[in-house]
C-alpha cells in the first residue's frame, strides 16, 4: 500500500492501483528519441500487472500500530515481502508466460537494486532462497520462450534488459505519482532511450490535494500531454484496531487522483 498524504486526511492506494498507473504510463511510452519496446502489449500487461502478488493482502491490509495507518509497502518485514512476491509468478503465469517472465524479473530486481535484506542472517536466507527459486523459474520460461518462433526473438539478453529497465521505471514513476511529488524537483536516472540511457527530469507545476501538474524532460511519451487516472482510499483519523481500519478502507470514502504530465 502507498500512503498520500493530503492536508490533515491520508488517502490509501493499493499496490494493483499503483500498477496500473505504471501501465497506463507503458501505453503512452515512446518516440524517436525514447525508441519503442516490444513485446509491446506483452510489456504494458506486465507493467499493469507487476504487483499481481499483493492482491491478496491488499484485501486485508495489515495495521501498522506505531503510525495507527495501514502498512506501507515499505514497512512490511522481508518475510511479508517474500511470501507476496513468492506467489507473485503464479498469479502471472495466467495471463502469459511473457507477462510471468516481466513479473518474476521485477520482483528480483528489487532485491538486486535494494539490499538491505544483507543486514540480517535471518533475511539473507529467505532472500537468497526467493531469488534461487525466481531465477530457476526465469530460466524455465525463457528456454520456453525461445522455442515459440513469436517469443523468440523477444528473450534475447538486450531486450529483456531493456523491458526490465523500463517497468522498473514506470513502477518508480508510479510510486512518485501516486504519493505525491513532495519536492520542487526529482531526478529518475538511468531511463532507456533509443540508444543508451538519459535521466529524467520532473518539475513540479502545480498542487492540489487530488491532482498535480508536473513538466518532464526530456519528454518521453508519444502524446503532447498525457493525464494518468488513478483511485485512493481515505482514511481520516489514525486506527488502535485493524478490524475497524479495514472496515474504513471498505467503506464509502474513495477518492479519484489525477496527474497531468507536461513536456519542458
Amino acid at each position: 500500500m502507498l500512503h498520500r498524504f493530503s492536508k490533515q486526511e491520508l488517502i490509501c492506494i493499493t499496490q494493483p492501483n499503483h500498477a496500473w498507473l505504471s501501465g497506463q504510463l507503458a501505453q503512452v511510452w515512446g518516440n524517436e528519441y525514447f525508441g519503442d519496446f516490444a513485446p509491446r502489449k506483452e510489456v504494458c500487461l506486465g507493467a499493469e500487472q507487476h504487483d499481481i502478488g499483493w492482491i491478496l493482502w491488499e484485501q486485508a491490509p495489515t495495521l501498522n500500530p506505531q503510525t495507527g495507518y495501514p502498512h506501507h509497502f515499505t514497512e512490511l518485514s522481508t518475510q511479508e515481502h517474500i511470501n507476496i512476491w513468492s506467489h507473485a509468478k503464479q498469479l502471472a503465469l495466467v495471463l502469459g508466460r511473457y507477462v510471468a517472465l516481466l513479473v518474476s524479473l521485477h520482483g528480483t530486481g528489487l532485491y538486486e537494486r535494494f539490499t538491505t535484506w544483507q543486514n540480517s542472517p535471518t533475511s539473507t536466507q529467505i532472500v537468497e532462497e526467493f531469488l534461487k527459486q525466481e531465477y530457476l523459474f526465469q530460466e524455465q520460461l525463457i528456454a520456453s520462450l525461445k522455442k515459440d518462433a513469436y517469443y523468440a526473438t523477444h528473450v534475447t539478453p538486450e531486450v529483456i534488459t531493456r523491458n526490465r529497465k523500463l517497468v522498473a521505471i514506470w513502477d518508480t514513476l508510479s510510486i512518485i505519482f501516486c504519493q505525491g511529488m513532495t519536492s520542487q524537483q526529482q531526478l529518475i536516472h538511468h531511463v532507456p532511450i533509443l540508444n543508451g540511457e538519459t535521466t529524467l527530469d520532473l518539475t513540479l507545476l502545480s498542487n492540489q490535494d487530488h491532482h498535480q501538474q508536473i513538466v518532464i524532460s526530456p519528454w518521453p511519451f508519444q502524446q503532447n500531454e498525457v493525464t494518468l487516472v488513478y483511485e485512493g482510499q481515505l482514511l481520516r483519523h489514525i486506527f488502535s484496531s485493524e478490524i475497524a481500519m479495514r472496515e474504513a478502507l471498505m467503506g464509502d470514502y474513495g477518492v479519484t487522483l489525477t496527474t497531468t504530465l507536461k513536456p519542458d
